[in-house]
């Protein structure tokens, strides 16, 4: 940790300007300067931003290419080539980019902080400090979810000071640090963002709830500290409600987009011709806080379109079968579930989601292929391409795949931090979760919302559907979850909290089964089927106690070996 944190004089500092979030460099001030006025403590916090979540980016943040959070390290989407992390087969790496760079980003938030304390009047520099008190928050909780106990501090140490020598702080001492930390922020950001991107009250709330969620889970499953886990988990409850209560945001709809279809578009939306509706950025009040991109100035710069759509993602069967029928039942339960022999079987009467998420064979589409929607009318069916479903695993997604003619990595979509719908679902878990048990009234403020966002005329999840089809409303809740933000990053820190990764990553990742049309017609497929006659993707993945954690990477345990290894990485 010696090497993590370089001691850097403010005049090497690289300053960053807010206009439209670019956070190019723009100013390198002295000491002096940059800690005597209120501009600058902002302009200070701007250099933030951009270390958050994103389409691409730093390996620990990024929940598209192969990050930590990536849904291709979890059960539910695999890759041309197996990743070792879904595998369960990674080691102990020398080096860690995770440990060093985080580090490095928490002493930033604590230069702010120590210097603040020395500045008058507060209320001048209020929102530097809360986006402070948030960041710092953020990297702390990316730190506990990767390595578990950690060291805390709350103040920029010098190179030898004896903190950086000393042993890991437990898990829950951080995360309450976490939580006081964002409770201070949320005091101190404006109720909405000064600025589009820009972090205010109900991200700080909306983080809150998912930090308090996360851990109040692991202290249940893997602690078996009940105490702790319910205090969390009404934390978490009393959050969500506060970002609920204020009525700030809403979940993204149109009816110009034909309902339904407003959780496909939401993902796309750019601030140009972009949706039938000419519906932009401006429109969505669902992202709470988002990793802002915009074509002109700040390109995603990753082939999305085509990696989401065709080349890079392989959903599995898992995915497909977790969308629930109309009647709100799992297809093994449902006498609406049709099948998997035809080409489209398996889709008719289920969740609008799945629709969303995964393109239907002969079905119309458009991408990066010279393929594009330009007017949005019935002549661009003439200049679209046909879904064959007979490639990778059988199930071909959808989202995150623009429609309008765009060059390949200039889509300027932006990615969701924090969206409201997550918060919804945070909501109903952390209710649940406290007593395991949940009031219908309590399913209608929160996740019903979100199920019927895109499905007005599905039956909703109550305690009666539950008690009368013999289902379990804990996996009911987190199905929901799953398949709501199924690649958005969150399912396989969701088996690790739940502690179910020993469960359900060891299984095969699966593609459709070779039954009905698809055994006549695909002829070309090569995989081995399973005993059931589904294609397997991937065999042989395995998962350890171990892998609940990453391990503490060599280079830091020679430099302070009081840090310890994580168990059974020894």
């Amino acid at each position: 940790m010696k090497r993590i944190i370089n001691i850097l004089s403010i005049a090497a500092a690289a300053l960053f300007a807010s206009a439209c979030m670019d956070l190019s460099p723009k100013a390198q001030l002295s000491d002096a300067q940059v800690w005597s006025s209120p501009a600058n403590y902002s302009l200070f916090a701007n250099q933030f931003y951009g270390w958050t979540r994103d389409f691409q980016g730093s390996d620990y943040m990024c929940s598209w290419t192969d990050g930590v959070h990536s849904d291709t390290r979890s059960d539910l989407v695999a890759t041309p080539n197996l990743n070792v992390y879904s595998a369960g087969s990674n080691s102990i790496p020398s080096t860690d980019g995770n440990y060093k760079t985080l580090y490095k980003r928490i002493y930033y938030t604590n230069l702010l902080l120590k210097n603040a304390a020395e500045f008058e009047p507060k209320a001048d520099i209020a929102i530097p400090m809360g986006e402070a008190y948030f960041f710092r928050a953020y990297f702390y909780f990316e730190l506990v979810q990767i390595f578990g106990d950690v060291i805390y501090t709350d103040t920029p140490l010098d190179m030898d000071s004896e903190k950086l020598y000393g042993k890991r702080n437990d898990r829950l001492e951080v995360i309450r640090h976490c939580v006081d930390d964002l409770k201070k922020a949320a005091e101190l950001l404006p109720e909405m963002p000064t600025e589009d991107g820009r972090v205010a009250k109900g991200a700080a709330n909306a983080f809150l709830s998912r930090v308090a969620l996360y851990e109040g889970s692991w202290q249940k499953f893997h602690n078996n500290n009940a105490s702790a886990a319910n205090e969390l988990f009404a934390t978490a409850a009393a959050a969500a409600k506060a970002v609920i209560d204020s009525k700030a945001y809403s979940l993204f709809y149109s009816d110009a987009l034909g309902g339904k279809d407003s959780y496909r578009y939401m993902f796309i939306l750019e601030n140009t011709d972009c949706n039938p509706a000419k519906l932009t950025k401006a429109d969505n009040k669902e992202y709470i806080f988002s990793h802002r991109h915009d074509e002109a100035t700040k390109k995603i710069g990753t082939n999305i379109t085509h990696g989401a759509q065709n080349s890079g993602v392989y959903v599995t069967r898992k995915l497909a079968d977790m969308y629930r029928c109309q009647d709100g039942l799992p297809i093994a339960k449902s006498p609406k579930f049709q099948g998997y022999a035809g080409q489209n079987t398996e889709f008719a009467d289920r969740d609008n989601r799945m629709n969303a998420t995964l393109l239907r064979h002969g079905q119309k589409y458009w991408n990066n292929d010279g393929k594009w929607r330009t007017t949005w009318t019935a002549a661009d069916e003439e200049d679209a391409l046909t879904c064959d479903r007979r490639s990778q695993s059988g199930y071909i997604n959808n989202k995150w795949a623009t429609e309008r003619k765009v060059d390949d990595t200039n889509e300027g979509y932006d990615y969701p931090v924090i969206r409201y719908a997550e918060v919804l679902l945070n909501y109903a878990e952390a209710v649940y979760e406290q007593g395991e048990s949940i009031s219908d009234a309590d399913l209608d403020l929160s996740l019903n919302l979100v199920r019927q966002r895109s499905n007005p005329d599905m039956v909703k999840l109550s305690n009666s559907l539950v008690s009368a089809n013999g289902l379990s409303m804990r996996e009911e809740i987190r199905a929901e979850r799953t398949v709501e933000l199924a690649l958005e990053g969150f399912r396989v820190d969701d088996l690790k909290r739940w502690k179910t990764a020993e469960t359900e990553m060891p299984q095969n990742l699966r593609g459709i089964p070779m039954t009905g049309w698809f055994a006549t017609n695909w002829t070309n497929q090569t995989r081995p089927l399973d005993a059931d006659g589904s294609i397997i993707l991937y065999d042989g993945r395995v998962w350890a106690e171990k892998n609940y954690l990453y391990p503490i990477p060599s280079d830091e345990l020679q430099l302070n070996p009081e840090l310890g290894q994580n168990k059974g990485w020894n």
